[in-house]
């Protein structure tokens, strides 16, 4: 028997179930126009939630720094395929409707409609659920920590290659944890910073991060904790809410882990990272930190023991900068603007903030006359030329106002009255003469007041200091901005003129003399002084190195009851100062040196107020009745007529507040002068020797132990020998042989008799050695003499060295030496001397030695007596290049690293060592 299966259905269910089944699948075809209307109604909804949230992540991603959560990028990407089938169902839906018929209930082409129906449903549906997705409570998030971010640099750099290697360099190192950038303002520092972040950018160099922090003046430790934080992503509302010390403790918890390079921007004074939450560089953890500073001091509180100066561009390097700034159509549009154009370049001395925005004024000047008139402007009045008082002197203003007190600030405005070079020691004494300094607490105290406002001037890049010479230089436009601030911002131009080095043939025609205070025509070209002008606010008055003044009127000191400083130095042709200048009474300090006056000036007794004055190098053969200048606290006659005798002894007893006098002394006289009054003894602090006709050469030269003494010049001595007499009066501590304890600078020359300076050991604090046309010196120091005498290793604070025509000198020293200050030595004509008896632990402070030389001959056998250095100074070449002369010049580094000595009238050689 076969199985039977049996399937019971009613009727009405299967009824029901066709029609459920045709009505679903008829609504594809009959119901085709109302779902395409819902279909465009719903994407028009999904389009405009789309908008608004792609919207809202662009502003977040550009704004913030954020990236997109990968749950908005599938939505947003879903939206775009579901857009591309919609599409594509609209571009044939007018066919598909015209299929329909019997009013929509059938299709000539049942399947087509069928199968199109069904697509529009099912991309409505997908419509539907995408528009109920894109609701977002957070649509990006912060994004991940990037190795380096690259910065946009100026396009135009010129100049900086050396420098940035040198840099590099440092960063290399693994011992090199802080490296420090310093230097004045608009001299390129940022950019510098921009090119080393840069450079990470494309080497890497194995760190995981490298962070800018953009410090500025006034920067807070929570300011630089957000611009960290910003970078390693801890921003946010708890951030926020937190106190320095809870973000310090998650900063460095970040940086603990990571390999970072910081860069800390513009600077004004120390970053205590330990507060900000820096991990502290060490060789252990490979990290690196360089920030720029205008601040020497700055470096050196940072802990940089070698700081890197950016310096000012070099004119030929000017010059290319200056150029791509203005550009070749004003150059080639007369024949006569490159000329002019360079004129206008050499005025920035190489400041890349003035060529910059000077050479972006005139890269739209096209005559000769607009060239001139720059020019005239940058000379006369240089804060009216276009971009010096928006652009330029606001910038280095924040150094002067970074100054700590009014005293430095007061210091410095009268720098920017004097030339690019002066004197450290003739400055002071005018800040002295000015009441800038107070002198009652005596000039020694007062000079070392002034040697710590010029160090911290120095340092804080308004003044430069001359490596190789006693000298400070201030640059072209530091001096503009101080005589823009000194003239009250530009409000009131007359109370400081300033007209220097500018070739100026005649007096300045000025509107208002009543208002001037200060005036400086250094460096003119006036013949004759006239004028009668009424000055009763004038200070001071800087006539110094005038070339071509021969005279001035009684007239022009008629009206100046308030000056206080009178400079007339280095006018060559000034033989003589009418009697009207007796009416000076509040006159202070007059300084009349290598002049060719040859007496004081009728009057000059009534200048009961002068406390200095200054006739070295003059003709001024007596001083009678200096005497009644009963305040006087300097006397200089260095270099003149006047001979300390008997008489002028005695009037100089008379000065109860005398300090300071350099004189002429017959070397038979010095001992019995110096010791005559231990008071005024003790004031000849600088003193030039020399022998009387008569004297017999045989003699031997007394030279008195003495504390105060700081400069001896000795010439023409003879045959005679010196011999120090250490128990004297004027020493202080008669029982110690540092006799000579002040003595800084020695020259002797033309002394034929002397064979050894052994006496200079009684000198420890010698900076400065010249010595020339000996023809028996054969030693400087003789090891017999100085195995007598027990005296110290000398020559330890000594910078400059100077062996000038010594036919037999044979040695310095007969044992390697460690000079740690030593900057230059000279030699020339001293065929005998084979060795320089350099240790190679000398100049371990970083800083550059030169040695100048004229015989290529001599260089080639010279040794020196520590054979490591010598072994790496025999490895250089000499360069020769036909423009200079026949110097040559060896630059040797320590520690090891290329930089350049730039001496345009040496030969240079570059070695470097260690």
């Amino acid at each position: 028997m076969g199985g039977c299966l049996s399937v019971s259905m009613s009727c009405d269910q299967m009824v029901n179930q066709v029609s459920k089944w045709l009505c679903l699948k008829g609504s594809y075809i009959h119901n085709l126009a109302e779902n395409l209307v819902s279909l465009e109604k719903a994407m028009g909804v999904l389009k405009a939630k789309r908008d608004d949230v792609q919207g809202r992540v662009h502003r977040e991603e550009f704004t913030a720094h954020r990236q997109r959560l990968a749950q908005v990028q599938v939505w947003l990407t879903s939206i775009l395929d579901i857009e591309n089938q919609y599409k594509d169902l609209l571009s044939t839906s007018k066919i598909e409707l015209e299929r329909l018929c019997m009013c929509g209930f059938c299709s000539r082409n049942l399947k087509l409609s069928y199968r199109y129906g069904k697509r529009v449903i099912l991309v409505l549906r997908e419509v539907e659920s995408l528009t109920s997705q894109g609701e977002f409570d957070a649509v990006t998030e912060a994004t991940p920590i990037p190795e380096v971010e690259e910065l946009p640099t100026h396009p135009t750099i010129v100049g900086q290659e050396t420098t940035l290697g040198r840099v590099w360099n440092r960063l290399t190192k693994d011992t090199v944890g802080i490296v420090g950038l310093h230097g004045m303002g608009g001299v390129g520092k940022t950019t510098l910073l921009t090119q080393i972040n840069n450079k990470f950018s494309k080497t890497g160099e194995g760190f995981d991060m490298v962070i800018w922090v953009e410090v500025s003046r006034n920067a807070s430790v929570r300011k630089i904790q957000e611009s960290i934080a910003e970078k390693l992503g801890l921003v946010g509302k708890e951030w926020d809410e937190k106190n320095e010390k809870e973000r310090a403790l998650d900063i460095h918890n970040v940086l603990r882990r990571k390999k970072f390079v910081l860069l800390l921007d513009d600077i004004w004074e120390k970053v205590n990272l330990y507060a900000v939450g820096v991990p502290y560089p060490s060789t252990e953890n490979g990290c690196k930190v360089v920030f720029t500073t205008r601040s020497h001091d700055v470096c050196g509180r940072m802990g940089v023991t070698y700081p890197i100066e950016v310096t000012c561009l070099d004119p030929d390097k000017a010059w290319d900068l200056f150029k791509k700034k203005v550009g070749e159509n004003p150059l080639e549009s007369h024949t006569d603007i490159p000329k002019l154009a360079r004129k206008v370049a050499d005025r920035c001395r190489g400041l890349p903030l003035a060529l910059n925005v000077i050479g972006e004024t005139m890269a739209c000047k096209n005559t000769v006359q607009e060239w001139h008139l720059a020019l005239d402007d940058l000379n006369s009045s240089a804060q009216e030329f276009s971009g010096m008082e928006d652009e330029i002197l606001p910038i280095l203003k924040y150094s002067y106002d970074n100054l700590k007190g009014e005293q430095a600030k007061s210091c410095f405005l009268y720098c920017c009255l004097l030339h690019r070079r002066f004197e450290k020691e003739t400055l002071i004494e005018y800040w002295i003469c000015e009441g800038f300094i107070n002198e009652n607490e005596g000039r020694e105290r007062a000079l070392k007041l002034g040697y710590a406002i010029l160090g911290t001037l120095v340092r804080a890049s308004l003044l430069e200091e001359d490596k190789y010479a006693p000298y400070l230089r201030i640059h072209d436009v530091v001096r503009d901005m101080g005589v823009w601030i000194a003239s009250d911002l530009g409000k009131h131009k007359e109370r400081c003129i300033v007209q220097a080095d500018i070739g100026l043939l005649e007096m300045p025609k000025v509107k208002n003399w009543k208002d001037v205070r200060k005036m400086s025509l250094m460096g003119t070209s006036i013949e004759k002084i006239s004028e009668s002008p009424d000055c009763p606010e004038l200070t001071t008055l800087l006539l110094e190195w005038n070339a071509r003044l021969t005279t001035i009127s009684g007239d022009f000191f008629w009206s100046m009851p308030r000056l206080l400083l009178l400079d007339l130095s280095w006018c060559p042709y000034l033989n003589g100062l009418p009697e009207q200048i007796s009416r000076l009474s509040s006159l202070r300090c007059l300084d009349l040196a290598r002049t060719e006056i040859n007496r004081l000036p009728d009057g000059f007794q009534e200048l009961k107020m002068l406390i200095h004055l200054n006739l070295e190098h003059t003709k001024v053969v007596s001083c009678d009745g200096i005497s009644n200048l009963s305040r006087l606290r300097t006397l200089k006659l260095l270099g003149s007529e006047v001979w300390l005798d008997m008489r002028l002894m005695k009037e100089l007893q008379l000065l109860e507040h005398l300090e300071y006098v350099s004189i002429n002394i017959f070397s038979s006289l010095v001992g019995k002068l110096l010791l005559y009054d231990p008071r005024v003894g003790s004031c000849i602090q600088q003193i030039n020797t020399v022998d009387r006709p008569e004297e017999e050469s045989v003699q031997v030269f007394v030279l008195p132990a003495s504390d105060t003494l700081r400069r001896i010049y000795i010439w023409n001595c003879g045959g005679r020998e010196i011999e120090v007499v250490e128990k004297t009066p004027l020493n202080k501590s008669p029982t110690s042989p540092l006799c000579f304890s002040n003595l800084s600078h020695v020259q002797i020359g033309e002394c034929d008799g002397l064979k050894d300076l052994t006496w200079l050991l009684f000198a420890p604090n010698l900076t400065s050695l010249y010595v020339l046309q000996s023809k028996q010196l054969e030693e400087i120091i003789s090891k017999d003499k100085a195995a007598t005498g027990g005296m110290n290793i000398p020559f330890q604070k000594l910078e400059r060295l100077e062996l000038i025509n010594l036919p037999r000198l044979k040695r310095i020293y007969w044992s390697p030496l460690i000079f740690p200050c030593l900057k230059k030595i000279e030699v020339e004509k001293c065929p005998k001397l084979r060795k320089l008896p350099l240790s190679f632990e000398s100049r371990v402070g970083g800083e550059d030695l030169l040695i100048k030389y004229r015989d290529d001959q001599w260089f080639k056998r010279v040794r020196w007596e520590d054979k490591a250095p010598d072994l790496a100074l025999r490895q250089q070449q000499v360069v020769k290049q036909s423009q200079f002369p026949a110097v040559a010049t060896v630059c040797v580094y320590y520690p090891s690293e290329l930089s350049f000595c730039l001496d345009y009238s040496v030969l240079m050689v570059c070695l470097v060592c260690g």
